[in-house]
């Protein structure tokens, strides 16, 4: 029981410290990212154009010099200086700047989707190497394996029990097990560069993988009421949100504008005579409204802001089944990796029966080498198996936690 306890807790231990190391690296990667950083910039622009949002149109300045100077009653104009300032109608401004603020949140939610796709990419090129190394490990064992199998041969044909041709057969899978040994290498080497690329670091690094992974006794029951809040999904809402925004900014639009102004007319004095405010300058204060009476444009956005709605919504919704569709091929394949694992595991025990029994057949004296290989074919076979469906569980277990989490 105490031994139970100890393999218990250190399977605890190893869970957690896969756990953290994974997450240090996926930490790293959206720190690093070149394309986590081209959508931090995006939203830091759709941040800047909330700024750009509170403007005024701009103020015109006029000037004109009479060639031909008009008579008034207290003299001759000389020129005209003016400026005007249109206004926007109340709210217009603000109305800007809560689109461009949703507009903002909208490109929020890309980082958010962007740095759990990143995450999800490197849980899942860990886990392939993982899986490469564990079956590196598999294949090494197996190698010594027939090794001792082979000085088992070579003693059998020095008492005349087993022919030469045994001896060479073992060699021969020897090198075939050698041969994917090496194959695997040339795997681990690349998917090394593709996540080290993942992190923007040199593709050179060395990773540091556990050794040890186990398929967990039970997962976490997972239901689909969780995708509501997946950000593939919410973005659809943010979008929503800024058409809405996007529709009051344009009645705001279709409203009039207002604008003041002031002209000044300098006025030279008359010689001739001398009448009351002879020569004053005449100063004209201005108010203008801008009214929109073909306002068709206004009513074309609000129409297209309705559709654009209505499409968002279909997109939503189609968005959903796809993320339904792919949440039930994650959970259903996990639980198919679960099956795999314990029924290699069950095929494995009987494989090492029959192993033990080939043994105590060599202690009597005669051995079978050809049951030998055979015995040995299949306990690799379930051993690889197992590895894949280790690596099956982990990487369907990712995507879920992707959809719901």
């Amino acid at each position: 029981m105490k031994n139970i306890k100890i393999i218990t807790c250190l399977l605890f231990v190893s869970a957690f410290a896969k756990a953290q190391q994974l997450q240090s690296y996926i930490e790293e990667a959206q720190s690093n990212n070149p394309e986590i950083q081209a959508f931090e910039l995006r939203y830091n622009i759709a941040e800047e154009k909330v700024n750009e949002a509170n403007w005024l149109p701009n103020t015109e300045v006029s000037a004109g010099y009479f060639v031909s100077e008009p008579e008034t009653r207290v003299g001759a104009q000389r020129a005209r200086i003016g400026f005007k300032q249109m206004l926007p109608w109340f709210g217009t401004i603000t109305a800007r700047e809560n689109y461009a603020s949703s507009m903002a949140d909208a490109e929020y939610v890309e980082i958010i989707i962007a740095k759990r796709k990143l995450a999800l990419s490197v849980a899942q090129s860990y886990y392939r190497l993982y899986e490469i190394q564990a079956k590196q490990r598999v294949l090494d064992k197996n190698i010594k394996l027939l090794e001792t199998y082979e000085r088992l041969a070579l003693t059998s044909v020095e008492v005349g029990k087993a022919s030469s041709v045994d001896v060479l057969r073992l060699q021969i899978r020897q090198n075939e097990l050698q041969q994917q040994k090496e194959v695997l290498e040339e795997e681990f080497g690349s998917e090394q560069i593709t996540f080290n690329k993942l992190l923007n670091r040199d593709g050179t690094m060395m990773v540091d993988v556990v050794t040890l992974m186990e398929i967990p006794s039970e997962n976490a029951v997972s239901g689909r009421d969780a995708l509501s809040l997946n950000p593939e999904l919410l973005k659809y809402d943010k979008l929503y949100e800024s058409i809405a925004q996007s529709e009051l900014l344009n009645q705001r639009e279709a409203l009039p504008m207002f604008g003041f102004g002031v002209d000044y007319l300098p006025v030279s004095e008359r010689a001739d005579m001398n009448p009351i405010d002879n020569g004053k300058d005449i100063l004209m204060p201005m108010v203008s409204v801008s009214i929109p009476i073909f306002n068709n444009r206004y009513k074309s956005i609000s129409r297209q802001n309705d559709l654009r709605q209505q499409e968002i919504e279909t997109q939503k919704a189609q968005r959903l089944n796809v993320l339904e569709s792919a949440f039930a091929k994650a959970i259903s394949q996990r639980n198919q990796a679960r099956i795999a694992y314990n029924t290699q595991e069950n095929n494995l025990k009987q494989a090492e029966d029959a192993e033990e029994i080939l043994i105590k057949n060599y202690e009597t004296g005669s051995i079978d080498f050809n049951d030998v290989l055979d015995i040995q074919e299949l306990q690799l076979k379930f051993q690889l198996n197992q590895v894949e469906s280790i690596q099956k569980h982990y990487t369907q277990s990712a995507i879920v936690n992707y959809l719901i989490n």
